[in-house]
C-alpha cells in the first residue's frame, strides 16, 4: 500500500512543480481564445474550467486506464513506474502541449498542426493516420462497454444489441453542438468515474488486499519482455496519442489560456490516478501477475473488470464501479467519432454549422465502425496500442516544432524532445518485433531502434544549434 500512496504524493507534487515548469515554457497569455473569437454553437463553445477540465477527463479516460493498466499490471509493480513517470514527464506534457498549441491555432486539429509546423506532406500523412486511429479508438470503445453492459443484463440483450444503442448515441453525440449532451453529461459522468476510482481504493483497504511494492524485476508469466511491449501496453494512463486527437477539441472550449494547466496537464494525471488504482487492484485481487493473467486468459478484460468490482466491493459497489468503466469508453468513443469529423471537415472545407454536412460525414465514420466492430477485440486492441504511440510520437515532435520556432529560450524545446525521442524508440522498437509488425529478435530490433531514436534526437539537436547560432 506505501507504493501506492507514495505513487499518488509524487504525481502531486509534478502537477505542482514540473507542471508548472511546462506551463512557463509554453507562456500562457491573456488573449482571447477561440471559444469566444470563433464561438459557432456548435463546435467553439466557452465552457467553465471545471466543466473543460471533466470533458476532458472523461474524453481521454477510455477503457485505456483501466484495461491497458490490468494488461501492464502483468508485468509487476514496475508498472508503477511508468504510469508515475511517464506521464509527468510525458503524458500530461504532450496533452498540454497540444491542447495549448491548439488553442493558439483556432483549435485546429493535430493533422493541422503537422501540416502547419512540419510541411504539407505531414498534414496529409497525419490526416489519414489520425482518422485510422480514431476509427479503431471509437470501435474498441464499442466492443469492451458493451460487453460489460451485456454481463449485467439479461440474456436477450446480446452485446451486438447494446453495440447497435451504443452507435446510435455516437451518432447524436457526433452531430448535436458539444454543449447539448457531452457538455451537460460529462459532468454527472465525471462523478461516477471518480467515485469508481475511489471505490476500488477503498476495496483494497477493506478487503486487506496486499499491494506489492515498487520493483524493477519483470514478473510477467510469458515471458513478454519489459522492452518495449509494457509502453506500448499502458498507453492511457501514462502516454497516449489518442489525446493528441482529443486536447483540440477541448482547445475550442476553453475561456482562459491560464487554465491550460489543469484542464490539459490536470486530466492527464488524474487518468493516471485511475490507471494506478487498477493496476494496483489487478495484481492484489488475484494475488500474483499470474493469477491475473490466468484470469485475463480465461475471462477477457472485461470479465476481470466484472470479477475484481464485485469481488472487492459487493454486488451493489460492484454494479457502481463498473457503471463507472462503462461511462469511460463510451465517453471517449463518441469524442474519438466527433474528433474524426473535424478532421474529415477541415479536409473537406464542409461547414459543420449545417446539421446536413455534419451528417455528410457522420454517417459513413459510424458505417465503418460498425464494420470494425466484427473483428477480434484483442487484434484492434494491438493495433490500436501501437498507433496510439506513434501519434504521441509525432505529436511531441510538432510540440518540439512549435517550441523550436516559438519558446523564450530554445533549449526550453527538450521537455518535449526527449519523451518525443522516447517514445521514437518505443514505437520502432514495437512494430520490429511484434507479432502484428516484423517479428524480428530483440537483438536486432532493440540496436535499430535505438539507433533511429538517437537519429532523431540527434537532427534535432543540429537544428537547436543552428537556432541558436542564428540568434547571437
Amino acid at each position: 500500500m506505501k507504493s501506492l500512496l507514495l505513487s499518488f504524493v509524487v504525481l502531486i507534487i509534478g502537477y505542482f512543480t514540473y507542471g508548472k515548469f511546462v506551463e512557463m515554457v509554453f507562456s500562457p497569455d491573456e488573449r482571447k481564445t477561440p471559444a469566444f473569437r470563433l464561438e459557432d454553437g456548435v463546435d467553439f463553445v466557452p465552457m467553465k474550467t471545471w466543466k473543460a477540465f471533466l470533458v476532458q477527463l472523461l474524453n481521454i479516460a477510455g477503457t485505456g486506464p483501466i484495461f491497458g493498466a490490468l494488461m501492464g499490471a502483468c508485468f509487476g509493480p514496475v508498472v508503477f513506474l511508468w504510469i508515475i513517470f511517464g506521464s509527468i514527464l510525458g503524458g500530461a506534457v504532450h496533452d498540454y502541449m497540444v491542447g495549448m498549441i491548439s488553442e493558439r491555432n483556432d483549435g485546429k486539429s493535430i493533422a493541422e498542426l503537422s501540416g502547419i509546423y512540419f510541411g504539407k506532406g505531414a498534414k496529409w500523412g497525419m490526416r489519414a493516420f489520425s482518422v485510422l486511429l480514431l476509427l479503431l479508438t471509437g470501435t474498441v470503445f464499442v466492443n469492451s462497454p458493451a460487453a460489460l453492459i451485456a454481463r449485467l443484463t439479461p440474456d436477450l440483450l446480446s452485446e451486438t444489441f447494446w453495440i447497435v444503442v451504443i452507435l446510435v448515441y455516437y451518432v447524436l453525440a457526433t452531430l448535436l453542438p458539444i454543449d447539448k449532451i457531452i457538455g451537460k453529461l460529462y459532468p454527472i459522468f465525471g462523478v461516477v468515474l471518480i467515485t469508481m476510482a475511489i471505490g476500488i481504493y477503498v476495496g483494497i483497504i477493506a478487503g486487506g488486499y496486499t499491494v506489492p511494492e515498487i520493483s524493477l524485476e519483470n514478473l510477467h508469466p510469458e515471458g513478454l519482455p519489459i522492452w518495449p511491449y509494457m509502453f506500448v501496453t499502458v498507453a492511457c494512463g501514462a502516454i497516449s496519442g489518442f489525446h493528441a486527437t482529443q486536447s483540440p477539441m477541448i482547445s475550442k472550449c476553453i475561456s482562459s489560456e491560464k487554465e491550460g494547466r489543469k484542464i490539459f496537464y490536470g486530466a492527464m494525471l488524474a487518468e493516471s490516478v485511475i490507471a494506478l488504482m487498477w493496476a494496483a487492484g489487478g495484481i492484489s485481487f488475484y494475488g500474483t501477475t499470474q493469477g491475473l493473467n490466468s484470469a485475463l486468459s480465461l475471462l477477457g478484460q472485461s470479465g476481470v473488470v466484472y470479477d475484481i468490482s464485485t469481488g472487492m466491493l459487493g454486488q451493489v459497489g460492484g454494479i457502481l464501479a463498473i457503471v463507472g468503466v462503462i461511462v469511460c469508453p463510451i465517453t471517449s468513443g463518441d469524442t474519438a467519432f466527433r474528433s474524426a469529423r473535424l478532421i474529415l471537415a477541415e479536409l473537406t472545407g464542409l461547414d459543420q454549422k449545417k446539421i446536413k454536412n455534419r451528417l455528410i460525414i457522420t454517417l459513413p465514420l459510424l458505417g465503418a465502425g460498425a464494420l470494425l466492430t466484427q473483428l477480434d477485440f484483442n487484434v484492434l486492441w494491438r493495433y490500436f496500442s501501437w498507433s496510439n504511440q506513434t501519434l504521441a510520437m509525432i505529436s511531441l515532435w510538432v510540440a518540439t516544432s512549435f517550441l523550436l520556432k516559438c519558446a523564450k529560450k530554445k533549449i526550453y524545446s527538450m521537455v518535449t524532445a526527449v519523451p518525443a525521442s522516447f517514445m521514437s524508440a518505443v514505437s520502432i522498437t514495437y512494430i520490429l518485433m511484434a507479432k502484428e509488425g516484423f517479428s524480428i529478435s530483440s537483438a536486432i530490433a532493440y540496436p535499430v531502434g535505438l539507433i533511429l531514436a538517437l537519429g532523431c534526437f540527434f537532427v534535432y539537436l543540429l537544428i537547436l544549434n543552428s537556432l541558436n547560432k542564428s540568434k547571437n
